[in-house]
């Protein structure tokens, strides 16, 4: 079966084996299972992951950077557990692929979205919590953030990537960015779409459940762009 196959990888690029029972559950957005009676979403999965998340990054700057303050470990916890960065993981293991959306999730490209593909990366914490324990949660966690740890550079621009870009921007000339974001969806489960122009160009899209969410990933997403020469 495809499904149990992707899931052989997905196991490989987590660094660990997950329960399949729980991993569906993890990898299914409520989209999909509105369309599906009966079937479980990953929304209590995300709950529980968002807590190993924050505890596992927090007790982990709290020994790597005994010179920081409070304040310094805040902001950087901030950027490690903040939507855009928890997206960048979920593309880096393709984990888009793996989720479970809604016919139509899957006609907006919900599989590339920030906001769902951030909730299931915390989904697929709390599943790894469920099936093997805390140590194993906790090591996936330092795993997957693990890149963002020899990049200092990351930490300012997951943190507020539209100060990043703005800097940016002017330091090349373009000027200042500007922001257009549209909503969709019902009231209980919005969902905003931002676009980021630069000299009157698009140049990174970005969503969330919120219009500074959506704003933050388009502004990394022109961050990048523009890192790479485009």
């Amino acid at each position: 079966m495809p499904e149990t196959a992707s899931h052989a990888d997905l196991h490989e690029q987590l660094g660990v084996v997950i329960d399949p029972e729980l991993l569906v559950v993890a990898l299914t957005h409520r989209s999909y299972a509105y369309e599906h009676p009966g079937t479980l979403h990953n929304e209590r999965f995300e709950f529980l992951g968002d807590s190993i998340l924050g505890q596992a990054v927090t007790v982990m700057l709290f020994r790597r950077f005994p010179e920081l303050d409070e304040g310094g470990l805040a902001k950087r916890r901030a950027s490690l557990v903040s939507t855009v960065a928890l997206a960048e993981i979920a593309r880096r293991i393709d984990l888009g692929a793996h989720i479970r959306l809604g016919r139509g999730e899957e006609l907006t490209g919900g599989d590339d979205k920030s906001s769902i593909l951030a909730d299931a990366v915390e989904a697929v914490i709390g599943a790894c919590f469920l099936a093997q324990g805390p140590d194993e949660a906790t090591a996936l966690v330092l795993r997957l953030i693990d890149p963002f740890m020899d990049d200092p550079d990351r930490f300012g621009i997951a943190l507020d990537p539209k100060t990043a870009l703005q800097e940016r921007s002017v330091a090349l000339g373009l000027g200042g960015p500007t922001y257009r974001v549209t909503g969709s969806g019902p009231d209980h489960a919005r969902v905003f779409s931002a676009e980021v122009l630069l000299a009157g160009e698009v140049r990174g899209t970005g969503d969330g459940s919120s219009k500074k969410t959506a704003e933050m990933a388009a502004a990394r997403a022109a961050f990048t762009a523009l890192g790479a020469g485009n």
